[in-house]
């Protein structure tokens, strides 16, 4: 974990540039009119772009265990005129109390985190800080998109910053395994579904795997 915290401390100022606008524009704006308004909490928020949908009608907080991320989300939050509660933490340890949030965002996250215990714990902690009846949307990698059939469950992923090659440490859901942890986390699981950019009929090898839970 530590790892992957000082990989993307480096990788930063590139990911901002290069990775300024959400990749879940569309999906996050379906969430934001589901939900209307509240307190909503993004678990590794990054630089802040998937706060945007929300920006006009909710409360906002976010956690990365990124410090230059963090950094960076600060500066995007000024850019696009919105305000937000910036922390730097880990997803699986995150600093709110039990039954604080209304709603969450959880947008290429967990598949950061090393070590089934830990990412067991940190959807313990999602669910743990949202309120009774709160509802989160989360996306993780899929095992069975095509580029990585061969690869197994954990990955390096490459980055190119600053003429260096740096890696990310990736841990690759299937639906199944992916529904399984979230339901023992004790989260109903409401949908299970591709990017809305996937085009083809069979699911299950989308690039990602996009979840609304209900605690």
């Amino acid at each position: 974990m530590s790892t992957n915290r000082k990989t993307f401390d480096e990788i930063a100022e590139s990911w901002y540039r290069l990775r300024h606008w959400s990749r879940f524009t569309k999906e996050l704006e379906e969430m934001a009119s589901r939900w209307h308004r509240g307190k909503l909490l993004n678990v590794g928020c990054a630089h802040g772009p998937d706060f945007l949908p929300f920006k006009d009608n909710f409360e906002l907080w976010g956690v990365d265990f990124s410090t230059q991320m963090v950094k960076l989300a600060r500066k995007y939050a000024t850019k696009f005129k919105f305000e937000v509660k910036l922390s730097v933490a880990d997803a699986t340890s995150l600093p709110y109390l039990d039954n604080t949030f209304d709603w969450a965002i959880a947008v290429a996250t967990y598949h950061h985190i090393q070590g089934e215990k830990q990412r067991q714990e940190a959807f313990q902690e999602l669910r743990r800080v949202l309120k009774p009846g709160g509802e989160a949307f989360v996306t993780v990698w899929n095992r069975w998109q095509p580029g990585f059939w061969l690869k197994g469950k954990e990955v390096s992923v490459p980055w190119k910053s600053r003429g260096k090659i740096l890696y990310r440490y990736y841990y690759l859901f299937s639906y199944l395994e992916f529904r399984k942890l979230l339901t023992k986390a004790g989260f109903k699981v409401y949908s299970m579904f591709p990017e809305k950019s996937y085009r083809f009929p069979l699911k299950f090898f989308s690039r990602n795997i996009c979840a609304i839970i209900k605690k």
